[in-house]
C-alpha cells in the first residue's frame, strides 16, 4: 500500500510509502492519502496526526512528474483539484496535523507540509517550490500558503526562483518549528504529539477550529468565533474535569466529550 497508518494510543502516524519514487505523489497515492485523512478526521479516538514519508531520503519529493508530463489542461486541473483536496483535508481535520519532514519536501511535498499545523524537520530536510523550473506555477496551494507563513518577500523569491533551502534556513524564516538530528526526528515528533494528546481533546479541536477560522475570515470574525468556542467548551465534561483536576491538584482524566 502507498499509505500506511501506525497508531499509538490517541496518535496516528500516516506514512507515504513510495520510497522507490522518493514518495512522489501520483493520483492513486493522492486518493489513498485523501481517504486516510478523511477516515482519521472522523475518528474521535484520534487526537493528533503525524504525517511523514518512508525512508531517509524524502518526506514527499513532490508530485509525480512522470504522470504529470503528458496531461492535458483538463487533466492538469483535475490533478490540481485532487492535490488541493488533500491539503484542505489536512487543514479541515479537527485534529492537529504535524508534518515530520525527514528529507526532500519539494513542490507538492512542500505544499502538503505547508497545509499542516506544525512542521518539524530533520537536519537533512530540503524545502522548495521548484515548479517554475518545470514551466508551471505551484498547483496545490504553494503560491497562497507560503506567503502567509513566511515573510512575503522571501516567499516570492522562493516561488519565483525555485530555489531549494536547507532545514536551517527553513527554521530561520519560520517555515518549520524545529530542526532535529535525523535519528531523533520521529521520536521528537511523537513527544510533541503526546504533549498535545494529553490535553483536553475537545479543547484542542476547538482551538484548531478557531485558529483556522481566523486565518480564513480575518481577525474580527476570528475573535467572535473564539468567543463561541470558549462558551461551547463549558457544555463539555472535559471542561468540568479539567477545572476540577486543577483545583484538586491532580492530573485530569479527559474523555473527549
Amino acid at each position: 500500500m502507498s499509505i500506511t497508518v501506525t497508531r499509538q494510543e490517541r496518535i496516528a502516524l500516516i506514512t507515504v510509502d513510495r520510497p522507490e519514487r522518493l514518495n512522489a505523489l501520483d493520483t492513486p497515492t493522492l486518493r489513498a492519502l485523501l481517504e486516510t485523512l478523511r477516515e482519521l478526521a472522523a475518528d474521535e479516538s484520534t487526537c493528533v496526526m503525524l504525517l511523514t514519508g518512508a525512508g531517509e531520503r524524502a518526506f514527499i519529493a513532490g508530485a509525480d512528474i512522470s504522470e504529470m508530463a503528458e496531461k492535458s489542461p483538463a487533466e492538469a486541473l483535475a490533478f490540481a483539484e485532487l492535490g488541493h483536496a488533500v491539503c484542505r483535508a489536512i487543514e479541515e481535520a479537527p485534529q492537529p496535523v504535524i508534518a515530520v519532514v525527514n528529507g526532500y519536501a519539494l513542490g507538492g511535498g512542500c505544499e502538503i507540509a505547508l497545509a499542516c499545523d506544525i512542521r518539524l524537520a530533520s537536519d537533512r530536510a530540503v524545502f522548495g517550490q521548484p515548479e517554475v523550473k518545470l514551466g508551471i506555477p505551484p498547483g496545490w496551494g504553494g503560491s497562497q500558503r507560503l506567503p502567509r507563513l513566511v515573510p512575503p518577500g522571501i516567499a516570492r523569491e522562493l516561488l519565483y526562483t525555485g530555489r531549494r533551502i536547507t532545514a536551517d534556513e527553513a527554521l530561520r524564516i519560520g517555515l518549520v518549528n524545529a530542526v532535529y538530528p535525523a535519528a531523533e526526528l520521529l521520536d521528537r515528533a511523537w513527544q510533541l504529539a503526546q504533549q498535545i494528546a494529553a490535553n483536553g481533546p475537545v479543547a484542542v479541536r476547538l482551538t484548531k477550529a478557531a485558529t483556522r477560522f481566523g486565518d480564513e475570515h480575518g481577525l474580527a470574525a476570528g475573535l467572535a468565533y473564539e468567543r463561541q468556542c470558549f462558551a461551547y467548551a463549558f457544555t463539555t465534561e472535559d471542561q468540568r474535569e479539567g477545572m476540577r483536576a486543577f483545583l484538586e491538584k491532580r492530573q485530569p482524566q479527559f474523555r473527549g466529550r
